[in-house]
């Protein structure tokens, strides 16, 4: 994708409600939508944390002069869970007792309190229970299909759980034996199954990507939902697709070793 396309929808993608609309209106997928709002929702809660945090005494207020937690998180665009997180905090309630209400809502006596995190909860395609869920399964999925390209190519491969505790980082598939792909040389594979803008990349380079690059010599990223046509492979890392699930590769254990831990 045309990075200028990426910044089109990502502007556009405030609500979850733009993501239903611009799949049909664009005939796009409706997931990779998810995605890319995902990506900028948790971006802007970032950014704006401490402001709506500072603001959160007469937030607080105001639902208590009868404004509902979803009309504050529309008021103050901050995720409807997260609102009422912090209101629930300033008023004294403790992360524990709210994540219970969240995830056992029958259980609170209070009518208005009741609906309320009812509401919110449904609302939050990202920060409630049911989201996080499916973000969960975004990623279990990306890295079925990875180790699903390398089972039906009889690769050998140690997963992060194999390698847990053996380094201080560790990719989700770390190759037995070096292989080429798409004329790339590696040594591990990352699954990412968001989309990688510049933003995103660089984040994932700097954080993971490149430390492994230190551990096991270059690698290969997949970045399901796609990534902007203009990034630069970074040093030691190369970057694709779903794509790769069409592509061939060759194991190099008799050509190119890896290097010395």
């Amino acid at each position: 994708m045309k990075n200028n396309d990426f910044k089109n929808l990502y502007d556009q993608l405030k609500t979850p409600s733009d993501v239903k609309r611009l799949a049909k209106e664009r005939c796009l997928d409706e997931e990779l939508l998810t995605v890319i709002y995902t990506q900028r929702t948790v971006r802007d809660t970032t950014k704006k944390f401490y402001r709506v945090q500072r603001m959160a005494p007469k937030i607080l207020n105001e639902w208590k002069g009868g404004r509902s937690m979803l009309s504050l998180s529309e008021k103050y665009e901050f995720p409807p869970v997260l609102m009422g997180l912090m209101l629930f905090q300033t008023n004294g309630c403790s992360k524990k007792q709210f994540w219970k209400m969240v995830r056992e809502p029958k259980t609170i006596e209070d009518r208005r309190v009741r609906r309320e995190i009812e509401e919110i909860t449904k609302e939050d395609c990202i920060y409630s229970p049911w989201g996080t869920e499916l973000q969960y399964k975004r990623g279990t999925w990306g890295e079925s299909q990875l180790q699903g390209w390398l089972n039906a190519h009889n690769l050998t491969y140690k997963t992060e759980k194999d390698l847990r505790g053996e380094f201080p980082k560790t990719p989700d598939c770390l190759l037995d034996e070096p292989i080429r792909v798409n004329g790339w040389e590696i040594n591990w594979i990352e699954s990412k199954a968001s989309f990688g803008d510049k933003v995103e990349i660089n984040k994932n380079v700097k954080k993971q990507l490149e430390p492994y690059t230190e551990l096991f010599g270059d690698g290969l990223v997949v970045y399901w939902f796609g990534f902007v046509d203009e990034v630069e492979n970074p040093k030691g890392i190369f970057i694709t697709d779903a794509s790769l699930l069409h592509m061939d590769c060759q194991v190099l254990s008799s050509e190119c070793k890896r290097p010395l831990l």
